[in-house]
């Protein structure tokens, strides 16, 4: 199935689900700018070009834009990093 996009109450953000388990436990993980993390997919998602932070649980990642970012030009790069990482 993919991965899927869903709206959240924040218009600049999306939330990305996809079938597979990302990340173990019950711990979520935030990446905010000028952060490293120890999971690469969200390390390769905040050098996109308009993503502004990122954060992680299970089966979803949901990934904050800056305020002069469309979504229609940044939902295609997040999906190719999901896909890098064989998630989409």
């Amino acid at each position: 199935m993919g991965v899927r996009a869903e709206a959240t109450p924040n218009p600049n953000a999306l939330k990305f689900t996809t079938d597979k388990l990302i990340f173990q436990g019950d711990a979520s993980i935030s990446v905010m700018p000028g952060d490293t993390s120890e999971h690469a997919i969200l390390n390769d998602l905040m050098e996109v070009d308009g993503v502004d932070n990122v954060f992680g649980y299970q089966n979803f990642i949901t990934v904050n834009k800056g305020f002069d970012t469309e979504w229609d030009e940044l939902q295609p790069k997040v999906i190719e990093v999901f896909d890098k990482h064989g998630l989409a």
